[in-house]
């Protein structure tokens, strides 16, 4: 089948691109063909046969940031003006939307993410139309959706907070749910009583990933790591959920100045730079300075990864939510032990329950017990190798390709 997607941006390292990324490869493999419109292609060459960038899906478009403006952080006296733009826009994205799906003669859909969380109003609200204007057929991967984020989409006006649950996630008939974890499905049949489909995040577990090479020897010194010092990783972005305090205050609580901590993602998704602050205050309290490393310059993209884990000795993942938890299957494949907190809703009904041989922690709590644990792992490099051949045996048999493939054969017959 010749299959659209839709995605406000891909080639970058958020949870949503690397699993659009994964899912081509998969569609791609079993025979589809693979067209995607999006709103940004970072790290990503542009195939002009396959690939329309359209800016106005972008999150960062003028139009959509002014919609979550006035939306959800400065919202005027009045919510008409903003119903009346998002109907407005969406219709022009819309037209431009089914101008694209005739071009390429597209017969199914594939929405990432923009049909459940409304972080680009009018980009969902396009979707919608489209569907109800084209009754073409639509599979939505349905990542996070909105009551799961606290405040952050909730407005001061109940006519948008209606809008808002009146279209996403995006309720018609003919659609297919795919969601990420266990609490996706239960959600879905106890708000809707629709049947979802459940496609965990996955890896290849058929490719070399995080060995030591020629090319990456000297990562680790590049970024500040001595021969006779030990790197403990933090692969993620800077943000607040990830939970980057725990890991730090476990470099306090661990007492050795040989060991540091790499951070390689970046705080682009950190408002004001909060949260970022936050952690500077606190690695200055705890004269940690010397061992704390913000590494995201010579991260590029996620294809850089392979490369930081080459020569890490462990892993941290102390996130209190996540929708899955793409770095820890990423840590498993890179045969690296881990350390990680119980985050919710996902963590022990979807990864931990199947055996991975970690440190976990719960509520954030680094107890005594726990960081003597990470320790005994820390600084047994037999043991640490021992650990990733056994997780990573696990994580083939639960997150691969092979498990992908499997998923998307069936999603994907209409």
């Amino acid at each position: 089948m010749r299959i659209g997607i839709i995605i406000g941006r891909i080639g970058g390292v958020d949870g949503v691109a690397l699993e659009t990324e994964k899912w081509i490869e998969v569609l791609k493999k079993i025979g589809h063909e693979v067209y995607i419109m999006s709103g940004e292609f970072e790290s990503w060459t542009i195939d002009y046969e396959h690939d329309y960038l359209y800016p106005a899906l972008s999150f960062f478009s003028p139009e959509a940031e002014w919609e979550q403006r006035k939306a959800f952080f400065e919202p005027d006296e009045n919510p008409e003006p903003l119903l009346n733009h998002v109907e407005s826009w969406s219709d022009t994205i819309e037209k431009d939307m089914r101008q694209w799906v005739q071009d390429k003669k597209i017969e199914v859909l594939l929405s990432e993410n923009a049909s459940a969380l409304p972080c680009q109003l009018s980009m969902g609200i396009a979707i919608k139309k489209l569907i109800k204007n084209t009754g073409l057929p639509i599979v939505t991967h349905d990542h996070d959706f909105h009551w799961e984020r606290g405040e952050r989409y909730v407005s001061v006006h109940p006519e948008i907070n209606k809008y808002v649950d009146d279209n996403f996630p995006l309720l018609l008939p003919n659609v297919k749910h795919a969601v990420i974890n266990t609490f996706g499905v239960e959600t879905f049949k106890n708000r809707f009583n629709i049947d979802a489909t459940l496609v965990p995040n996955v890896m290849d577990f058929d490719r070399i990933y995080g060995v030591p090479t020629p090319e990456n020897q000297f990562f680790l010194r590049d970024v500040g790591v001595t021969e006779d010092e030990i790197a403990l990783l933090q692969v993620t972005r800077i943000v607040r959920r990830k939970g980057i305090e725990t890991a730090i205050s476990l470099i306090d609580k661990l007492d050795d100045k040989k060991l540091k901590l790499v951070i390689t993602g970046n705080n682009n998704d950190d408002e004001n730079k909060e949260y970022y602050n936050e952690l500077i205050d606190q690695i200055h309290e705890l004269n940690l300075s010397n061992q704390i490393i913000f590494a995201a310059h010579k991260v590029l993209d996620h294809k850089d990864l392979s490369d930081v884990y080459a020569h890490g000795r462990a892993a941290t993942y102390f996130s209190t939510y996540e929708g899955f938890g793409n770095a820890f299957v990423e840590t498993v494949l890179a045969k690296k032990p881990i350390f990680v907190n119980n985050y919710k809703p996902v963590y022990m009904q979807d990864i931990g329950n199947k055996g991975f041989e970690t440190v976990m922690i719960e509520d954030s709590n680094l107890t005594p017990e726990s960081v003597q644990q990470m320790s005994d792992i820390i600084y047994n490099p037999k043991r640490c190798i021992e650990i990733g051949e056994y997780n990573f045996n696990l994580g083939k048999k639960y997150f691969s390709f092979q498990v992908l493939e499997e998923k998307l054969s069936n999603l994907f017959k209409f």
